[in-house]
């Protein structure tokens, strides 16, 4: 099959192989969460995987795997380029040339630079035919933390918002005001779900004193690390993220590095890391070594506004609510009202909320 048939069969399996990635987002540690599958001469799947728990054994391996044999002259779709550098195991480029795969299709070229074109020159070389496919509009998205590291050495980072009718986040001298309706609450969980980390400030934790958990039923486990920036050291002792450091791994930011003053906290399980001395670049590099490739950024408008001027922002999520909270009202970040450099993605209706989602332009 060659042209525009084999064209479309293989974007519908990489659209395919795109989905099964999506299971794995946020569980599979330093390493992305690809999806791989084994399809034979016929058109069947002999083989399916997605980058396991911990980031072990890669997809493609997962699919091989399960396909045995039959993996022999069957293609192979990955929605990233196989790894090419030994670790606990022998490059993916290899087992897929072991397995007698005759043609792969992958998607994302990886940009680590122990593989950055080596994976698919290993098939090359070994007589595999090799094709790059275009990943369509959020292709990446499974893996656009990991790529976000190696590219930028940071995460990558979402800021997501929900402003009411009249543009306020929240009433001045209040804590937590509902904005947003039941829907969009629990797709902001599953966003939750989906990120190694989430951050606030230290007057949102004051104000809101959330918990920042995944209240999903089945999807608790699920919660990600949070982090309280916080450069001073006033967070009360007292505070529902404090009591709860035990079970929901919990960081708090600070430039302060008095034993003394750190200790009521380390006591109570909360972990002290740097703040970055008021740069919020190195502050974010910073979370690299903690195995953080994707943050959420919940905090209030002073914090998003900041990461928003530094040029830190990737992708903003805008819940917009068709009611009002009354006032006074605390305005949503200015930054926000005109969004320079930024693509918009997605506009989906959720009940009485729309969902609409930028990102950040190629550059």
């Amino acid at each position: 099959m060659t042209g525009p048939d084999m064209q479309a069969d293989d974007e519908r399996w990489m659209a395919a192989a795109l989905r099964l990635s999506r299971r794995h987002v946020g569980l599979t540690a330093d390493n992305p969460s690809v999806g791989a599958l084994i399809v034979s001469g016929d058109g069947r799947v002999v083989g399916h995987g997605v980058t396991a728990h911990g980031g072990r054994p890669h997809a493609e391996r997962v699919a091989l795997a399960e396909a045995g044999s039959a993996a022999r002259g069957a293609t192979a779709y990955v929605t990233l380029e196989p790894c090419a550098h030994h670790g606990r195991t022998s490059p993916c480029a290899d087992a897929l040339v072991e397995a007698g795969v005759r043609r792969v299709v992958y998607g994302a070229s990886d940009p680590d630079p122990r593989v950055n074109g080596e994976g698919a020159a290993i098939l090359r070389r070994a007589g595999v035919l090799v094709d790059q496919l275009l990943l369509p509009p959020n292709g990446e998205r499974s893996f656009e933390g990991f790529l976000s590291r190696i590219r930028r050495g940071r995460p990558f980072v979402t800021l997501k918002m929900a402003v009411s009718s009249e543009g306020f986040v929240g009433r001045v001298g209040e804590g937590q005001v509902a904005i947003s309706g039941a829907i969009a609450r629990c797709q902001t969980h599953l966003l939750r779900a989906e990120m190694d980390a989430i951050l606030v400030g230290f007057g949102t934790a004051v104000a809101d004193r959330p918990l920042l958990t995944c209240r999903l039923p089945g999807l608790e486990s699920r919660s990600p690390r949070r982090i309280v920036l916080d450069r001073h050291l006033r967070l009360p002792l007292d505070h529902p993220l404090i009591d709860t450091a035990e079970s929901v791994p919990t960081f708090i930011a600070t430039d302060v590095a008095e034993a003394a003053r750190l200790a009521p906290f380390e006591a109570r399980k909360a972990r002290i890391i740097s703040a970055g001395a008021g740069d919020l670049r190195s502050f974010l590099i910073g979370l690299v070594p903690l195995g953080i490739a994707t943050l959420l950024l919940e905090g209030g408008p002073i914090l998003a506004q900041s990461l928003l001027k530094a040029d830190l922002v990737d992708r903003v999520i805008l819940v917009r609510s068709r009611h009002g909270i009354g006032g006074p009202g605390v305005a949503m970040p200015a930054g926000l009202n005109a969004l320079s450099g930024f693509l918009r993605k997605s506009d989906e209706e959720f009940g009485d909320d729309r969902w609409i989602e930028w990102e950040r332009s190629p550059r």
